[in-house]
């Protein structure tokens, strides 16, 4: 399941706790970044260092869309995408990207999946979307699927077959918030709230954050202390997003949305697809069995949560139906 992030998605209102960093001088900048918003807070008492820090990062996101956007005609992964079943050298970090996008795929059934560009593409997603017809959408499903990529990282070579195609939208702006996080620890900072178009990652001190309604994003519904961790979500705004079921080939329903927290932010943002992917009943079926923390809000007003996300004692801050 890819998320298409066309058009805003989801977001999240922001609540800085009042103990958090508070002393210290602070950095925020927001810049475009894979066609979404990204910004940073970070923190630190010198002002040099918040500047050589907040450089470094935004580098890293520079280079990682340089590499992975397919949007790019020299990018990395397009050139996969256009080989025609030839191998294709990749440098060992986009490998092992990929090996752990397409481990995902398989620990969740196909709810997930990084290989699905000629179902995206039946669907015109980049072109504002269509509905394909019976004969499109039956030769995009046998040319989409993990199934048709091929990764060798001890020749450091990969293959697409079958006219099968990457789409990044799932999992590059996860990682993409990981290897920030590490080019600012590197630097020297100790923590900081990233924001990369909704999906958040948080390190060192805790950060107050709150989870929007799936029908509307200014409305609040629960609130949280996120403390190095990452918290994704997936879900159709109120402008529609199109969201592909791997499995099925067909766009999923909006019956609300799903928010998962991980330590990871590329597990986070591909938990958050998958589970949406399933839907409420099967999606907290998997994540009570894989001890994931993941929060169901339906668009009818109930709500569902795992243990693990019960755990973290979330305050609610809406009615909500049983």
């Amino acid at each position: 399941m890819i998320r298409i992030r066309t058009i805003a998605p989801l977001t999240f209102a922001l609540l800085l706790s009042s103990t958090a960093l508070a002393q210290e001088a602070g950095f925020h900048r927001e810049v475009l970044a894979m066609g979404t918003r990204l910004s940073m807070r970070i923190e630190s008492p010198s002002q040099e260092l918040l500047t050589l820090a907040s450089e470094a990062a935004f580098a890293e996101s520079n280079r990682i869309e340089a590499a992975c956007s397919t949007w790019k005609s020299d990018s990395v992964f397009t050139h996969l995408n256009h080989a025609k079943g030839q191998v294709v050298p990749l440098d060992q970090e986009w490998l092992e990207l990929l090996s752990r996008a397409t481990s995902w795929n398989h620990r969740t059934g196909g709810a997930f999946d990084p290989v699905l560009a000629p179902l995206l593409t039946a669907y015109g997603v980049r072109e504002g979307g269509r509905l394909p017809s019976g004969i499109e959408l039956a030769k995009a499903r046998a040319a989409s699927g993990a199934r048709h990529l091929s990764l060798n990282l001890k020749s450091g070579a990969a293959r697409l077959e079958n006219g099968a195609g990457i789409e990044e939208g799932g999992f590059v702006k996860g990682y993409t918030l990981d290897r920030m996080e590490d080019r600012l620890r590197q630097a020297g900072i100790s923590s900081g709230l990233l924001d990369f178009g909704g999906q958040l990652l948080v390190f060192g001190q805790a950060v107050e954050v709150s989870i929007a309604d799936p029908k509307d994003r200014n409305l609040p519904r629960f609130s949280l202390s996120l403390k190095d961790a990452s918290l994704a979500s997936s879900g159709l705004s109120e402008h529609g997003h199109h969201l592909v079921d791997p499995r099925s080939g067909r766009l999923c329903e909006d019956w609300g949305s799903v928010s998962v927290i991980a330590a990871s932010a590329l597990d986070a943002d591909c938990l958050s697809t998958a589970l949406y992917v399933m839907g409420p009943d099967e999606g907290l079926a998997w994540a009570d069995r894989h001890a994931i923390t993941a929060l169901f809000l339906l668009n009818n007003g109930q709500v569902r949560m795992s243990p693990a996300f019960k755990s973290l004692h979330p305050t609610s801050l809406s009615p909500e139906k049983p």
